[in-house]
């Protein structure tokens, strides 16, 4: 293998194609698909293509140059497809090279046509120069286009006997099923971050890189999953450490936080310390790392501590600092499911935020604001359930009276019964607390029958003034209220779902301006003196208005074109057509209001 060094002759070969695999034994973490593949090879079971699935950098076209060798592989004693590749074959090192003849690499993504597609189809019926099979690799096949899959199906189906194909894709959901169904497919899984660890430490060895074990892991960890990706990282810190890679350098090179302060600041924000915990990320940021990063590593040490909870040998992944395998585990016995789950919901909320704010830094400490402040609160069901503690708990006190000497009712008294006479007002509970202070119960409140209640706001009435039964009687209030431009907006773009007093379900046309909820949110309120919930469902829903109003014309126009009398003028007038069809009252021989072609309402006679 090259030696790497600087050379005239050569030059420099970066570490992911310097070290890349050359057999089936080179691949990391691919045990089920190599196991697979020997059993297939042993039996004669060969398939006549091949799907490669999976992240990027995980291996794909390598394993495929890998399985190309392995069909075509030939020496002075073997002369058939096999595993064990240790010994370089005739046609090895040019498959691997990616220059042989009769094994044809094609990158999808810049050849996506029919055309390119009928050159292999054209050529496949042709044997191989020297090797036992023409094997076509084409790489990111999700983005051949929908002709090219069609005109490959056929041939894919029979191949000749002399022609294997390979296909690799990071879209395993954009092929299609046809396609798949015709492959034999394997999922080359995200390289573990041991496995990463030991093959990067492997590399440094041969290279004569001095690297320390929490330099490998953060390096492994950004590396998520990928080989090359690991790589490519890792020679950048060895570029930048000058051929000496520490932890501070990888830390600084790729922004990240130093993990034991990551777990520093998840202590404060579990304890509810605003003041620590500003102070920790204003520490890490001074440092260099960037604000989203710094919740993002603690959005995952809040993952690891929970997961902890339930898969205690979790803390065996190399991959974890010690302070995270220590801390997370007293965490994981300290904290709760519902107190994580409440940090964790907060946490992917804030992230986003911080990455599109103009102002990060107090983006994320908006952020950690949140997070100390929701430390200190009760779950729902913890709140409840001292709700009810201290409500039984709770002595009776006497009534009282509508005063108490200084004009002010007692805010302590035993709840009224249910059913209650029509002068007593509903009952309430409410759990009051400040900081991280006891928390104190509000017991119910049994309010005097001779004192008058206060009159409700428009907005706080249960029922509305006007009923809304479907989005006609919806486009007809906005009528009434000579709301053009919204009734218009109704009929147009609202999909009826599930209408209900309160409460409005609908679907929304595609062209929909963004800003009608909102407007039809504030008028309903105005209009129908309640506050409804206007909720977007992820159902299409029923037909607009404008939809319904146009099959109803359109049956209407081809009635009419079936009529006799209407068919024998059209016949009469060449290029005459249909634009309207006005039903006539009986009684009044009024014509009712109709929709013209171009959408226009066209006016009853009586309007004009």
């Amino acid at each position: 293998m090259n030696d790497g060094t600087k050379s005239q002759d050569s030059g420099y070969r970066v570490l992911a194609r310097k070290y890349r695999p050359g057999d089936f034994n080179d691949l990391i973490g691919q045990e089920p698909m190599v196991r697979t593949l020997t059993n297939a090879f042993e039996t004669g079971r060969i398939a006549q293509a091949y799907m490669l699935t999976g992240v990027r950098g995980v291996g794909k076209t390598t394993t495929a140059r890998i399985l190309a060798r392995a069909l075509n592989y030939r020496t002075d004693t073997i002369d058939k497809p096999v595993i064990d590749l240790s010994e370089p074959g005739e046609h090895c090192e040019a498959i691997m090279q990616g220059n042989h003849v009769d094994v044809i690499e094609m990158d999808a993504a810049s050849h996506t046509g029919i055309d390119d597609i009928r050159e292999i189809i054209e050529q496949v019926r042709y044997r191989p120069v020297t090797a036992r099979y023409k094997v076509y690799i084409i790489d990111e096949v999700h983005m051949l286009s929908t002709q090219a899959f069609n005109g490959l199906l056929k041939t894919l189906e029979e191949p000749p006997a002399h022609v294997k194909f390979i296909f690799a894709t990071t879209e395993i959901r954009k092929v299609p099923v046809t396609v798949l169904s015709r492959c034999q497919r394997f999922d080359l899984r995200r390289i573990e971050a041991g496995a990463l660890i030991a093959h990067f430490r492997s590399i440094a060895e041969k290279e004569g890189v001095t690297i320390d074990d929490e330099s490998l892991a953060m390096i492994a960890r950004a590396a998520e999953g990928s080989a090359r990706d690991g790589l490519s990282l890792m020679d950048q810190a060895i570029a930048h450490g000058g051929g000496n890679v520490e932890a501070e350098a990888v830390r600084n090179m790729l922004g990240l936080a130093d993990r034991s302060q990551v777990v520093e600041l998840f202590d404060h924000v579990a304890k509810g310390d605003v003041a620590a915990a500003l102070a920790t990320f204003r520490q890490q940021y001074d440092a260099g790392a960037n604000p989203s990063v710094v919740l993002t590593d603690l959005a995952d040490f809040t993952h690891l501590v929970t997961r902890l909870k339930f898969v205690p040998d979790a803390a065996n992944d190399p991959a974890l600092s010690e302070a995270e395998r220590t801390r997370g585990a007293e965490f994981a016995g300290e904290l709760s499911v519902p107190v994580l789950s409440r940090l964790w919901q907060m946490l992917l909320k804030g992230i986003p935020e911080t990455e599109q704010s103009n102002r990060p830094v107090s983006a994320c400490e908006m952020v950690l604001i949140r997070l100390t402040h929701a430390a200190n609160l009760p779950s729902p069901g913890d709140a409840a359930k001292q709700v009810s503690r201290l409500a039984s708990q709770a002595p009776a006190e006497p009534q009282a009276g509508p005063s108490n000497g200084g004009g002010r009712q007692p805010a302590m008294q035993d709840a009224p019964p249910p059913d209650t006479g029509p002068g007593m007002a509903d009952d309430r509970q409410a759990v009051m607390q400040s900081g991280s202070g006891p928390v104190t119960m509000l017991r119910p409140v049994e309010v005097n029958a001779n004192i008058t209640a206060p009159e409700r706001r428009p907005d706080e009435t249960e029922r509305p003034s006007v009923v809304i039964a479907n989005l006609a009687d919806l486009a007809d209030l906005a009528g009434q209220h000579r709301d053009i431009k919204l009734k218009a907006l109704i009929r147009k773009y609202l999909r009826p779902v599930k209408i209900e007093s309160g409460r409005l379900e609908i679907g929304l046309h595609d062209d929909a301006p963004k800003s009608l909820v909102g407007e039809l949110d504030g008028k309903l309120k105005q209009w129908t003196g309640m506050r409804w919930i206007i909720a977007i469902s992820r159902e299409r829903g029923g037909k607009t208005i404008e939809e319904m109003e146009n099959e109803q014309r359109a049956e209407l126009v081809s009635d009419a074109s079936q009529d006799p009398d209407v068919a024998a003028i059209l016949n009469q007038f060449p290029g005459a057509r249909i634009r309207d069809v006005r039903i006539r009252n009986d009684e009044m021989d009024i014509p009712v209001e109709s929709q013209s072609e171009d959408g226009d309402i066209l006016p009853d006679d009586s309007e004009l």
